[in-house]
């Protein structure tokens, strides 16, 4: 399946031309980076259970704790005498209350940022900033909105900064996750092994959800492996992938670049090479200045929330 997809037609993704792309045959949606979550309320019980996270153990555990919180009695309010007498009902009802709570608390939500306040015309924006945003928008230059779509939405709403869609990046294999000990061990994303639904849909090998970038700048690892730790990092990732690797990439003893060295050579062929600024070649003039990265990052602050409008 992934040689066959390597043969396929793909539409480029612009910000000026995003519906060109729309009918890119690419997963969509999901929640988590591999999508294996269709909802709010599944997505809330994995990380109790993941041994990388809380390591819950099981559904009855996590039953018998919750019969044990002071709030206990609260689910005998909310969903009846019953409830402790079937464990998994009780779990899910717990989830589901985390996931109204996700929907209806204003604060996982707030869109009070500053570039916000300036779609409203509450704030501006400065000339660094406005630079930025535009070599966001650039589709000669950075191309960032041909993923992270950065216009409002056709009814008004704030942009979340993601089409929801799926993208093979390349990302540098990150040495520091314990898991990456074993050489024969890759994070392929939608196609596993987490997620195990489209496991022989192999031209989806290496894909990874769309992030939003909202607040992105509080944020302290990135991508799906958490390989990079800051913006700029990212940003030279985007710049010279494809025309300077040896700056992102490993090499070894005999000084060759490992270019996507965190997913089979059997699965390269799905990374994005055709989509700005990857469609360029060893060699070529990057895609982005050192001053033009460091506007992108001065507009991507713009976006975290708890902006003070000034009055």
């Amino acid at each position: 399946m992934a040689a066959i997809g390597q043969q396929a037609a793909r539409a480029k993704k612009t910000a000026t031309a995003a519906a060109a792309s729309a009918a890119n045959i690419v997963p969509q949606g999901g929640l988590f980076w591999d999508g294996r979550a269709d909802t709010l309320q599944d997505q809330a019980i994995m990380p109790l259970l993941d041994p990388n996270e809380m390591d819950g153990g099981s559904l009855d555990i996590v039953a018998d704790k919750l019969r044990r919180e002071s709030y206990a009695k609260r689910f005998v309010e909310l969903f009846g005498a019953g409830i402790f007498d079937n464990r998994r009902l009780l779990v899910a009802e717990a989830m589901f209350a985390v996931a109204r709570y996700q929907v209806e608390e204003v604060s996982f939500h707030p869109y009070t940022s500053k570039f916000d306040y300036w779609l409203e015309g509450k704030a501006r924006l400065s000339e660094t900033e406005l630079r930025g945003l535009q070599l966001f928008n650039d589709p000669e230059k950075a191309n960032c909105a041909g993923c992270h779509t950065s216009a409002p939405t056709r009814d008004g709403l704030p942009p979340l900064f993601t089409d929801h869609q799926y993208e093979a990046l390349g990302a540098p294999r990150n040495a520091a996750l314990a898991g990456n000990a074993d050489a024969s061990y890759f994070d392929l994303g939608v196609c596993g092994p987490q997620r195990t639904d489209v496991a022989e849909q192999t031209q989806y090998c290496g894909m990874f959800l769309t992030p939003t970038l909202r607040n992105t700048a509080r944020r302290r690892a990135f991508f799906h492996n958490g390989v990079f730790s800051s913006l700029e990092q990212v940003m030279d990732f985007y710049n010279f992938r494809d025309t300077n690797p040896e700056k992102v990439f490993p090499r070894s003893a005999d000084g060759t670049v490992h270019k996507y060295d965190d997913l089979p050579e059997k699965y390269h062929g799905n990374v994005d090479v055709s989509d700005p600024p990857f469609e360029r070649h060893l060699g070529d003039t990057p895609a982005m200045t050192a001053q033009d990265e460091a506007d992108i990052i001065a507009f991507l602050k713009t976006l975290t929330d708890g902006y003070q409008v000034e009055r």
